[in-house]
């Protein structure tokens, strides 16, 4: 995930979404077709078309910088690509109406070809870079005077009618920019409610986890960036002609691309109808004081945009939708889940003979520089079995789980999961991996926090279920078994450290695996805890699920494991039933000490 300044807000519930609310939206989206009418003022007319073209421009935004995390500040690339694409097609006697999606397909091949590369930047650095690329475009466009007009701009033919939508009265303007506030509201409120949605959100909130979840971060980023730029292309083929002319200062705008990014924060970014509520605030005003004052304006919209952003990031972090959601729910917060006792896994009556061999690592060497981190270390893993890995801190555990779960490749060695079909593979990426049925868990856990504890796991039901209703479904089952069923609308982000750490083991069981790799969830919790956790990894184990365990809480190492391999700098120096191995002088000295051997004589 692309780590931004801007705090998104908590996703919308969409499935959810109380009458009230529906009726006010149909409501504002009623009054910026009604009012302007009512009034008949050209002036009223033009404020209402700019809130319209501002609020589809700033949700076509918010798909990739709101939903997906991704903070463009480049956006207008696109939007000027809209505007030239439709411009230059009407002088040669082709309607804007193709021009449109022309320019939309032009936008969508380059935003791939812009993003792919700038995705594997962190922080700041992909919204410079979507910066830089903005400004390549500005100065193409003043170069290339013959097509472009140049410096000089473009004057768009003067060919009235809805042909080519230029019009004497406002109304049909209004029309056309209306119709498009609803296309790109409509096409975000889809993608956030469906498979789509879940995925964009969980890899902007933990790209890692979501990639250990099955979810190809990459190309549901593109998809994003592609739809929000065809989007951003249509709206800036309208406003071209609407303008009737452009100039590429204008068209390729560092001060449009941040205005648009503005009215999501604002309003909330990442969620729906945020960016709406946003330009619906700002817009009007600024644009009735620049028509009132004239000159004296001259940048008070700026300033107007300026003021309204430090309120909000002051005293609404999650923007306007923020504010509605805790008045909507009284300022209630979840309840902790150590609020209520819960209920233990059941326990098998018989637990089933394990299997073949299911799993093979073979010669797992690691260096980070002169550090030779893992050495040689090779093991097998059975069907139904638990192999508890311990050792000192830095013998190298995490990165040896990072290897056999395709989140770091080995310098020498290689790793061979038995697949459904009885044949062997070797799964490179954690999609592979996740594919042929390994899930993991991570040592400092990987919540997503801004999405309920539902939502969470269906991120991992995606895994095995395409339909929204049927990964709901399996995830209410799979919280039901953890024993997370009272948290299920509860965020993430209000669980305590013991059940943030049950639900990073539910949204993995939700991806039916076949083999559970498990990285210290003991650590921090307390004994109660420690208990319902090994009665429940036991329900797992009986399941025929095989589980690999890194752990430092010794009661479950030793009543759980059928077998544990010990590493040490690396190595592994002892392998075993968990009795013999603590009893094994090396291990002892490497990591046990002499008091543990002491107290289970």
């Amino acid at each position: 995930m692309t780590d931004t300044p801007l705090a998104p807000a908590a996703p919308a519930r969409l499935s959810g979404l109380a009458r009230p609310g529906l009726l006010a939206l149909a409501g504002l989206l009623a009054t910026l077709v009604v009012l302007p009418v009512l009034i008949g003022d050209d002036f009223v007319y033009h404020v209402f078309i700019t809130v319209c073209v501002f609020a589809a421009l700033s949700t076509a935004w918010n798909i990739v910088g709101g939903f997906a995390g991704q903070l463009s500040l480049g956006h207008a690339i696109f939007y000027g690509i809209g505007a030239y694409a439709g411009v230059i097609l009407t002088t040669l006697g082709i309607s804007p109406w193709l021009g449109m999606f022309a320019g939309a397909a032009v936008a969508i091949v380059a935003a791939i070809a812009i993003s792919y590369p700038c995705f594997r930047l962190r922080g700041p650095f992909f919204s410079l870079a979507t910066i830089a690329f903005l400004e390549v475009f500005r100065v193409v466009a003043l170069h290339f005077r013959d097509l472009t007009g140049g410096a000089n701009g473009l004057m768009i033919p003067l060919k009235m009618g809805w042909q080519w939508m230029v019009f004497r009265e406002r109304l049909p303007s209004l029309a056309i920019a209306f119709g498009l506030l609803l296309l790109c509201l409509a096409v975000a409120w889809w993608i956030r409610s469906r498979r789509i949605g879940f995925q964009l959100v969980a890899t902007r909130e933990r790209e890692s986890a979501a990639r250990a979840a099955g979810v190809n971060t990459v190309q549901v980023r593109l998809v994003a960036v592609a739809v929000s730029a065809a989007l951003t292309a249509m709206v800036g083929t309208f406003h071209a002609m609407y303008l009737t002319f452009i100039e590429p200062a204008a068209m390729f705008s560092l001060t449009l691309s941040i205005q648009i990014a503005m009215f999501a924060l604002i309003g909330g970014i990442g969620t729906v109808f945020g960016p709406l509520l946003g330009a619906v605030l700002l817009v009007p005003v600024s644009e009735m004081a620049r028509g009132w004052l004239g000159a004296q304006a001259l940048g008070l919209h700026g300033f107007v945009y300026g003021a309204v952003l430090v309120l909000v990031v002051l005293f609404m972090p999650n923007g306007l939708m923020g504010v509605l959601a805790r008045l909507k729910d009284g300022g209630a917060k979840a309840k902790s889940p150590q609020a209520k006792a819960v209920a233990a896994a059941p326990a098998a009556a018989e637990r089933p003979p394990m299997g073949d061999e299911i799993m093979r690592v073979e010669g797992l060497q690691k260096r980070f520089g002169g550090l030779h981190v893992t050495n040689d270390v090779g093991f097998t893993l059975r069907e139904g079995e638990v192999l508890g890995l311990i050792g000192p801190n830095g013998a190298g555990k995490t990165t040896l789980f990072n290897m056999i779960s395709g989140f770091m490749a080995p310098d020498a060695g290689s790793v061979s999961v038995r697949g459904a079909d009885g044949g062997w593979h070797k799964p490179a990426s954690p999609a592979d991996f996740a594919a042929i049925g390994v899930g993991r868990t991570f040592q400092i856990v990987q919540p997503f926090a801004a999405m309920t504890v539902e939502e969470n796991i269906m991120v991992g039901a995606f895994h095995r279920c395409g339909d929204v209703r049927e990964a709901r479904e399996l995830a209410r089952e799979t919280a039901h078994r953890m024993g997370l069923a009272p948290w299920l609308e509860a965020e993430a982000r209000s669980l305590t450290i013991g059940g943030l750490k049950r639900l990073e083991v539910a949204r993995v069981m939700a991806m039916k695996p076949r083999i559970l790799l498990l990285d210290e969830v003991m650590a921090g919790i307390n004994q109660t805890d420690v208990r319902r956790a090994i009665d429940l990894m036991r329900s797992i184990r009986d399941d025929g699920v095989s589980i690999i365990a890194i752990e430092h809480v010794m009661q479950a190492v030793m009543s759980l494991s059928d077998r544990v391999i010990v590493l040490s700098s690396g190595q592994v120096i002892a392998e075993g039933r968990p009795q013999e191995v603590v009893r094994d002088p090396t291990v002892i000295e490497a990591y046990l000490g002499k008091e543990f051997v002491h107290a289970q004589a």
